[in-house]
C-alpha cells in the first residue's frame, strides 16, 4: 500500500493533482468555522462591495461575505456528496451483489427495477423527486441516492457473475458452506475494487447534481451556503457585481475537476475496465 501511495503521483500525475485539489476542498471543509470571516448567513448594510479590504470576495446583494459563504459551501457540498454516495453506492452495490449471486427470478425483476430508473434522464427524475419530496439538504441526499443506486447495482451485479463463476466459489458451495458465509466471506471482497471505483468516480457527480438542484430552487434552502444557491442569486446581478457568481463558480468548477481527475486515478489503479461506469 504504502509503494502504491509513494509511487502515486508518478504513476498518475493528474491524479496527484486531483488529490491536492480535493485535499484544498477537505481542508477547507473542515476548518469552515475557522476560516470563515464572518457569518455566512448575515445580512448586512455593505451590499455589492467589490473584492477587497475587508470583504476578500466582496459582498451580495444582502450584504452577506462571499467568501464565508465559498467556505461553508465547500462543507454543504462535502456533505451532501459523501454521504450521498457512501449511502447510494454502498444499498446499490448490495443490490447487486444479492442478485447477481442468486439470480433467477428475484435478479430477473430486479433489474428491469433498474432499467426503468436508468431510463428516466437524472436531472429529471431529481427534478420529480424533489418536487414531490420538498426542498431540503436531506431530501438531496434521499434524491441522489435513488440516482446514484441503481447504476451501482448494475455495475456490481455484473462484477457478482463473474466472481460466483469462480472456481474457489464453486468450491465453497461444494463443501456445503453457508451461503450467507460465501457471499461475505468470498464475494463481497472481491467486489470490494469495484465499489471503491463507484464510490470515487460519483462524488463530483453527486456535488454537481446538488449545485444545479439548488441552482433551480429545489436544493438547499435559499440561507444555507450553497454554491448552486449563490449563482442562482448572482443572477439578476451579473452585470453590477459579477463576483457573486464568480467565486463559487471557480470552487465548484476546482472542487468537481479534481474529484474526477482523482476518481479516474482511482479507477485505472483499481480495476480499469470500468470506464465510463460513473453515474452522470
Amino acid at each position: 500500500m504504502w509503494n502504491v501511495l509513494r509511487n502515486f503521483p508518478r504513476r498518475q500525475p493528474l491524479g496527484a493533482i486531483g488529490g491536492v485539489l480535493v485535499a484544498l476542498m477537505v481542508a477547507v471543509a473542515l476548518l469552515a468555522p475557522w476560516l470563515a470571516p464572518h457569518n455566512p448567513k448575515a445580512a448586512g448594510f455593505d451590499t455589492f462591495i467589490p473584492p477587497g479590504g475587508g470583504f476578500p470576495f466582496g459582498t451580495d446583494h444582502l450584504g452577506r461575505d462571499v467568501l464565508s459563504r465559498v467556505i461553508w459551501g465547500a462543507r454543504l457540498s462535502l456533505y451532501v456528496g459523501l454521504t450521498s454516495v457512501g449511502i447510494g453506492v454502498t444499498l446499490g452495490s448490495l443490490w447487486g451483489v444479492v442478485t447477481g449471486f442468486f439470480g433467477g427470478a428475484w435478479d430477473t425483476v430486479s433489474q428491469r427495477v433498474v432499467d426503468t430508473l436508468m431510463a428516466f434522464p437524472p436531472i429529471i427524475l431529481a427534478l420529480g423527486l424533489m418536487a414531490v419530496l420538498g426542498q431540503s439538504v436531506e431530501n438531496v441526499i434521499v434524491t441522489l441516492t435513488v440516482l446514484l443506486a441503481p447504476a451501482a447495482a448494475r455495475t456490481i451485479r455484473s462484477t457478482t457473475l463473474g466472481v460466483k463463476e469462480m472456481m474457489f466459489i464453486e468450491a465453497c458451495r461444494a463443501a456445503g458452506l453457508p451461503l450467507r458465509r460465501v457471499i461475505a466471506r468470498h464475494v463481497v471482497p472481491n467486489v470490494m475494487a469495484t465499489y471503491l471505483v463507484l464510490f470515487s468516480v460519483n462524488i463530483g457527480y453527486a456535488i454537481v447534481v446538488e449545485a444545479a438542484l439548488s441552482f433551480l430552487g429545489l436544493g438547499a434552502p435559499p440561507d444555507e451556503p450553497s454554491w448552486g444557491g449563490m449563482l442562482t442569486g448572482a443572477t439578476e446581478h451579473l452585470e453590477r457585481a459579477p463576483w457573486i457568481a464568480l467565486f463559487p463558480g471557480v470552487a465548484l468548477s476546482l472542487s468537481v475537476f479534481g474529484l474526477n481527475l482523482l476518481g479516474d486515478a482511482v479507477r485505472d489503479l483499481l480495476d480499469p475496465r470500468l470506464r465510463g461506469t460513473g453515474a452522470g
